[in-house]
């Protein structure tokens, strides 16, 4: 399929669903995030509150029980779940089965923000897919998308309702391939992928890629450098699982949620300036952001 860019047009063409006055705050959509480690804690923060900021009405943030508490009183908003941590301060594998216990209630689960590459994160995703559930959307960032590397038939199983967030670096590990190879033809690799896995894939960089296992290729040329910063990518996976908890598909959760990070980022870069704004700041914008692409 011809790549599309991802603009106005776009948007306008695929509105967001409407949220429905009678909604409480579970009919908003209900989000878990899982990750962090104790050394990391603070990249739960910026994914939980993106996802609130976009829309969705009711988050649960798990992460070690040595940060949990601290992380709560950071985030109120936050219903906190504590998991077991091996000797180094990860996540151990076991978090899998107090994770399934909670997945048949939320829309949305993003996996991996502060998580490091391990044996033990290949785990705990690999019996993740197993439990989950359709319709259940699971966003994979950070160490857990790399560890898709050899799960492609189990997220496959799940008929596009996962979504991959690599940049770069992380697409080279999960492809096995350079990350010139990557940065040559990132169009032509993220279809690949999004047809191998049965997956949405957004792969990020200054100019972003949207793929679909049905050959949907969108190309957004609206980042900035200034949103290549620490916790940035942490904060763009929560504004996905958000507005795929709020009902958004997949793909379409990906695309808005590229455009609005990058929209969010030019505002902040003709504000302070193109570099050296931080993650957190992105937070507040979102709102705002998602208000003026419908209107654009």
């Amino acid at each position: 399929m011809t790549p599309r860019p991802l603009d106005a047009q776009w948007l306008r063409a695929h509105p967001l669903p409407e949220p429905d006055v009678a909604f409480d705050k579970n009919g908003r959509g209900r989000v878990l995030v899982a990750g962090g480690a104790e050394f990391v804690p603070g990249a739960l923060r910026l994914t939980g509150e993106a996802a609130l900021r976009a829309g969705a009405g009711k988050l649960k943030m798990a992460t070690v029980r040595s940060a949990a508490m601290s992380l709560g009183v950071l985030v109120p908003e936050a219903a906190m779940i504590a998991l077991p941590a091996q000797e180094d301060g990860e996540i151990a594998a076991g978090a899998a089965d107090i994770l399934a216990d909670h997945l048949a209630r939320c829309d949305t689960l993003i996996l991996g923000p502060g998580m490091s590459i391990s044996t033990q994160t290949d785990d705990l995703v690999e019996r993740i897919l197993s439990a989950m559930q359709p319709p259940l959307t699971l966003v994979l960032d950070a160490a857990a998308l790399t560890s898709a590397r050899n799960l492609q038939d189990q997220i496959a199983r799940h008929e596009g309702r996962v979504i991959l967030t690599p940049h770069h670096r992380e697409m080279a590990l999960l492809t096995g391939q350079d990350e010139s190879a990557i940065a040559a033809d990132p169009q032509s690799i993220a279809c690949q992928v999004a047809s191998q896995f049965n997956a949405i894939v957004l792969l990020k960089a200054n100019q972003s890629i949207v793929a679909g296992p049905e050959g949907e290729c969108l190309v957004h040329d609206g980042g900035c450098v200034g949103l290549a910063t620490g916790g940035s990518g942490d904060v763009l996976a929560g504004i996905v699982g958000g507005l795929a908890a709020r009902g958004a598909s997949p793909l379409m959760a990906a695309a808005w949620g590229c455009w609005v990070h990058g929209h969010a980022g030019r505002q902040l870069a003709s504000r302070v300036g193109p570099i050296g704004f931080l993650a957190r700041e992105i937070l507040p914008i979102v709102p705002r952001a998602l208000e003026e692409a419908a209107r654009e």
